[in-house]
């Protein structure tokens, strides 16, 4: 049934399973001006994948040169949540149930590695991709210490998941998850669902490029995956 050198697919949630980054380029954007920093909408992909606090304190060193105090990183965060949390419900992302479907179908186990602490979202998974994920195969914002770029996310997966680097790969759509992915040794595929030129995604080390879910799953099957197996 497998025909691919791998045991796991491991995707990132926003921008890859749901639309819900230009909700969240947003809700950054409302919040960060209405404080009077300069962040457009478009600055809030170049962060995406990182934890809330993680990008607060770049706004806060480019501007104000200093790191946000816990207080204010921590109700900035809230300000952004609420506004997210405002939004009709994220749509899921076209392409990714079908995609999920012929993971799943050549038994391999699909993974969650994301950056996100919404628990909104969290619940919904099981909803819109019923049976597809396991609680315990899941790494988020409250299993991590560094959060993307770090490898650490992706490194976190593998322990979970009881895997080797090359017995994964990575499905990313944004150029801190690719670098995240990329540094933990792992093969990375991008999926251009955003406003970002595809070549910022091959530059932070994405292995191949897709423009859509839709394409990256009409090409699966016939997708060549390198064996990364140590030689001995």
């Amino acid at each position: 049934m497998n025909n691919k050198p791998i045991k796991a697919v491991l995707f990132d949630m926003d921008g890859v399973l749901f639309n819900s980054m230009p909700y969240h380029a947003e809700a950054w954007h409302k919040v960060m001006t209405a404080h009077g920093f300069d962040f457009s909408r478009e600055e809030a992909y170049l962060h995406e994948g990182r934890t809330g606090s993680g990008t607060i304190n770049i706004i806060f060193r480019r501007e104000l040169g200093r790191d946000a105090t816990e207080q204010e990183a921590h109700d900035l965060y809230e300000e952004k949540s609420e506004l997210f949390n405002a939004f009709p419900e994220a749509e899921p992302m076209p392409g990714a149930w079908e995609l999920l479907r012929k993971v799943k179908d050549e038994g391999l186990t699909p993974m969650i590695v994301t950056g996100s602490g919404q628990h909104s979202l969290l619940g919904r998974l099981e909803h819109h991709f019923p049976g597809m994920f396991h609680p315990e195969l899941m790494v988020t914002a409250f299993d991590v210490k560094y959060g993307k770029p770090n490898p650490e996310p992706y490194l976190m997966a593998l322990k979970k998941g009881n895997l080797e680097k090359h017995e994964a790969v990575v499905v990313e759509n944004a150029p801190l998850g690719v670098e995240s992915g990329h540094r933990a040794g792992i093969y990375t595929i991008a999926v251009n669902t955003g406003p970002l030129d595809g070549k910022v995604l091959i530059q932070a080390g994405a292995d191949i490029l897709f423009p859509s879910m839709t394409a990256l799953g009409d090409a699966w099957d016939t997708l060549h995956l390198p064996d990364r197996r140590p030689h001995h």
